[in-house]
């Protein structure tokens, strides 16, 4: 029997509903497995702005600290989108939380599942037997460089800065799961024009000889854009900076058929944070049409990666597969055949308490 301590960022947008799924399973598999998990809910992103005008207040931070595991649901409100004149914004929030508790490794894995292959823009014999994962650095480079306008507007300024350390501590995670996976490590960058790139290139490069049974390629950041739609199978795990993840590992969900199919785990040095890699979907809040099956599968990988309860983590993978062979996919997979929000969280939560995963 496990005692474990969740925040619980719900968010903005679809952000609530989708956590609430993903609870729910982490409910069954408390019950099922004798663990204790304990919720306590936090407020970050508009939400926190409306409420405290800080979007990720001094007691979400505080809260963060003191608990084992963070389940964040998503930020973004039409408030904050459609004014760019707004000095304080959501994604603000985001940002702080990644500096501010340390969150430097984004890990997002990618996978293609057979019974979804039709929902993909590419062709199935593209796709299929793709499995890969990427390794984004998150709490530095453009992002989070210095910031500058011009005197009279007509000039901006974003600068990318990167230190070998930064490089390094990323790099270590990306290698060790290459070694128990297909070993294989794929450096994207833009070293031909980038200094930044070429430091990465550089550090890598060093790392990799200590892991000798790992093989290291490198791509640049505009072909490796291309191979990921023509050829995903070919990458094991994808490593890359915070501006250059973020693109590719969004453009790679088109091979799992929707961007709410995917989780992601942002790892820090003592506490570490799960999320879908969805937007907020203002659109789609409060419809019971959001996918939960990202947010259910980053509850999966809190349980793998902060809590070492590996069997628990791939029953909830087994049963996600399950609910998807049966068919259970929202509107975002199939506009005519789909199910609702929480329909999808309840069928879920019903195969991880069937006697079939008992020897599992």
């Amino acid at each position: 029997m496990g005692e474990y301590k969740i925040a619980v960022l719900p968010g903005d947008g679809i952000g609530p509903e989708v956590t609430n799924e993903a609870i729910k399973i982490l409910k069954v598999i408390a019950q099922r497995f004798f663990h204790n998990f304990e919720f306590t809910k936090g407020l970050i992103g508009a939400e926190a702005i409306f409420e405290t005008g800080n979007p990720f207040p001094d007691e979400t931070a505080e809260l963060c600290k003191q608990t084992d595991a963070i389940l964040f649901g998503a930020i973004g409100h039409p408030a904050f989108d459609n004014n760019p004149t707004a000095t304080v914004r959501p994604e603000q929030g985001l940002l702080k939380m990644r500096k501010e508790l340390g969150l430097f490794a984004n890990v997002r894995p990618v996978k293609a599942y057979s019974n979804l292959l039709a929902s993909s823009p590419l062709k199935p014999g593209i796709i299929k037997g793709a499995d890969l994962v990427f390794f984004r650095e998150l709490t530095s480079g453009i992002y989070f460089g210095k910031k500058e306008r011009s005197a009279d507007g007509n000039d901006a300024t974003d600068v990318c800065t990167y230190s070998k350390e930064e490089i390094s501590r990323i790099t270590h995670l990306a290698f060790e799961s290459a070694m128990q996976r297909r070993r294989k490590v794929t450096l994207v960058d833009k070293a031909n024009v980038m200094e930044t790139s070429r430091l990465w290139r550089e550090v890598v490069a060093e790392i990799s000889k200590q892991y000798p049974l790992v093989e290291l390629n490198f791509l640049y950041v505009d072909n490796a854009a291309m191979q990921l739609m023509i050829n995903p199978r070919q990458f094991d795990v994808i490593l890359t900076d915070n501006l250059f993840g973020d693109i590719l590992s969004d453009e790679a969900s088109v091979i799992t058929g929707s961007l709410g199919m995917l989780p992601s785990a942002s790892i820090g040095k003592k506490v570490s944070l799960y999320e879908p890699i969805h937007g907020s979907f203002p659109g789609g809040a409060s419809k019971n049409i959001a996918n939960p099956y990202g947010a259910i599968l980053s509850a999966a990988m809190m349980l793998e990666y902060s809590f070492g309860l590996t069997v628990e983590s791939a029953l909830i993978v087994k049963a996600v597969e399950d609910a998807i062979k049966d068919g259970f996919v929202t509107q975002d997979l199939d506009s005519k055949e789909y199910y609702s929000t929480s329909t999808i969280g309840t069928k879920v939560a019903s195969l991880i308490s069937e006697e079939v995963f008992e020897l599992l």
